[in-house]
């Protein structure tokens, strides 16, 4: 992985574990993703018609096949993690979830995709994956803590985030569509999904606004700029590089949730934290 594609992911990590933060320190709910979702077509609108305008791609049926497929999975993806943060901690879903979907992106590159990672990389994903594992206490706690729900929720957002990663592979590396058209076109799409359930809660429009517009706006810009940046970094480095480096935001993540949510754990955490600055070292090196 070059230089310039590990500035690009390990900023994107940051930027990604700040609006999961504030995803789960505002409460959530489906209004709360319909609302930061409209925002975010809304601010990026400009910047995205204005590069299409600038660049006058020609899309045909494939491009927008891929667009929706890619609208679709995040949807789901979105729904998935809210509904996970609302049933447990940060620190247990995000490991979960982020730490599935690497693992299950690599798998799915080497066999459709036909990337080849060397093994050193190959070991690189595992230890992340490991490390996420570890962050979770283990199979004996979930099943003590009355977690499971939470656990579900968390595998079905990484089982999203793997294929919403290979959709947009292709879209951005294949079929070249420029990354931030890419990643506005399936939030435009997401908010079309949505449109309707939040037409149902109408009645939460305001009172979420009014809880937490501060989350809202901050999440609309912070959402698409940490997947804007993976994309950037997806058009010229195999996904199954980027995917488990991305996952650096696992520690991240725990960080806040050990020292802003009073989660705790310390001691596992620095364990998983081991493992995955490793992974990164061999995904570098790879």
């Amino acid at each position: 992985m070059s230089s310039l594609a590990l500035l690009l992911v390990l900023t994107a990590a940051v930027v990604h574990a700040t609006w999961n933060f504030l995803l789960k320190r505002s409460g959530g709910g489906t209004v709360f993703v319909w609302w930061f979702a409209t925002l975010s077509a809304l601010i990026y609108a400009p910047l995205a018609l204005g590069l299409v305008w600038y660049l006058k791609p020609v899309f045909h049926w494939q491009h927008y096949a891929l667009m929706a497929a890619s609208a679709a999975l995040h949807t789901v993806y979105y729904m998935a993690l809210d509904r996970g943060y609302r049933s447990g901690d940060l620190s247990l879903v995000y490991p979960i979830a982020r730490g599935s979907g690497p693992l299950i992106t690599v798998l799915c590159a080497v066999l459709w995709l036909g990337e080849t990672p060397s093994a050193i990389a190959i070991t690189g994903a595992l230890l992340i994956g490991a490390g996420a594992v570890i962050l979770t206490g283990g199979l004996d706690h979930l099943r003590t803590s009355g977690s499971l729900p939470a656990v579900g929720f968390a595998l079905i957002t990484g089982c999203m985030i793997a294929g919403y990663t290979l959709v947009d592979k292709v879209a951005v590396s294949v079929l070249l569509i420029p990354p931030l058209v890419q990643d506005w076109a399936a939030n435009l799409g997401r908010v079309a999904l949505m449109t309707p359930m939040a037409v149902a809660r109408k009645h939460e429009w305001l009172p979420t606004w009014q809880r937490a517009k501060k989350e809202i706006v901050a999440v609309a810009i912070l959402c698409p700029l940490s997947y804007i940046l993976v994309l950037s970094a997806m058009v010229f480095t195999p996904v199954s590089y980027v995917a488990p480096a991305r996952e650096i935001s696992i520690l991240v993540a725990a960080l806040m949730g050990t020292q802003l949510l009073a989660e705790g754990h310390t001691t596992r955490r620095l364990a998983a934290a081991a493992a995955m600055v490793a992974g990164i070292v061999c995904l570098t090196a790879g």
